[in-house]
């Protein structure tokens, strides 16, 4: 049963996959928690690391843990490029938005219109520096803008000023010039002063590069816009350790630790260690751990490159 889904979801999604398309998957069962492939392309000289980061909606950082030995700006003509398109679903509950803040990367799980199958979105997502949190938990979508103008808070005005920079206008009108892109939706967390919106500067995308607002790139957040309403739930989480099933097959994906998270997990194989065996007494039930093997040299492997792309660590013995 579960080999013949995977197998007709892997074709699904095959056939629909546009590269230069949004990411939307068909959505799998509440026992799959996989979806999506990892695929490659070649590089050419015409192009850096990030232009093919952008055209296969992908993340700076995102680009670069999956390729460490391609030069970001230089790629070899011909070389390899690997595109991280599989991820792990978040733990958390399959509905409105799901931002995970470790991989900078935000989900969708729109709700199905009347004979559609359930579908996932996903996007790359630049997120607040240290200091400038992306603040978690759960918030909504309170309002929407198309062209919005800025008004540019005081903390940023005055870093601007003790880095020897210009303030920005009091008022940033809409247009080629406003750091918001062309479209926002404003959450409810931090009394409406955090933002989803577009950006002026792309390559910040899938980077700790705001403060505090949530960027995405140009063409997905025009996207997006139109299909979320206002009243959405948005959850911001942050989870670099991932874990998820497919039919008895345990996969892990790995991200780097949050500058401010270092001390968390100074220790990052027992941090996995400890994610891994609270993910199987709760999915799987106590009794049945023992049953799980997990292949050590492959995790450590995981736990060395923590590349972000989802890694087959065990199968059910059973």
């Amino acid at each position: 049963m579960y080999r013949i889904f995977l197998l007709v979801f892997a074709l699904a999604n095959v056939t629909t996959f546009q590269p230069t398309q949004a990411e939307t998957w068909l959505l799998p069962p509440s026992d799959i928690d996989v979806f999506g492939q990892v695929t490659t392309t070649s590089a050419n000289r015409e192009e850096t690391l990030l232009d093919i980061a952008r055209r296969y909606d992908i993340g700076q950082v995102e680009i670069l843990l999956a390729n460490p030995n391609v030069d970001r700006w230089l790629p070899v003509d011909g070389a390899e490029v690997i595109l991280p398109n599989r991820y792990i679903i978040p733990q958390v509950e399959r509905e409105g938005l799901v931002l995970n803040l470790a991989e900078m990367r935000l989900y969708y799980f729109p709700q199905p219109k009347k004979g559609e199958k359930p579908v996932v979105i996903t996007h790359p997502v630049g997120i607040g520096k240290m200091d400038w949190d992306t603040p978690l938990g759960k918030s909504k979508i309170i309002e929407k803008k198309e062209d919005p103008t800025w008004t540019p808070p005081k903390s940023i005005q005055e870093n601007r000023i003790a880095n020897g920079e210009e303030p920005y206008p009091d008022v940033v009108p809409a247009g080629p010039d406003n750091p918001l892109g062309r479209h926002a939706m404003r959450l409810s967390v931090g009394s409406g002063s955090y933002l989803i919106h577009g950006t002026i500067k792309p390559f910040g995308v899938g980077m700790r590069v705001s403060s505090g607002c949530v960027r995405m790139y140009p063409e997905d957040i025009e996207t997006l816009f139109d299909k979320v309403p206002i009243g959405t739930s948005v959850h911001i989480i942050n989870q670099p350790i991932k874990l998820g099933w497919i039919a008895g097959s345990l996969f892990i994906e790995l991200h780097p630790p949050l500058e401010e998270d270092q001390e968390k997990y100074a220790d990052y194989s027992t941090e996995v260690t400890k994610t891994i065996n609270d993910f199987l007494a709760e999915t799987t039930g106590k009794e049945a751990i023992e049953s799980i093997s997990i292949n050590d040299e492959t995790l450590k492997k995981a736990i060395l490159e923590k590349s972000g792309i989802p890694i087959l660590i065990s199968q059910n013995t059973n």
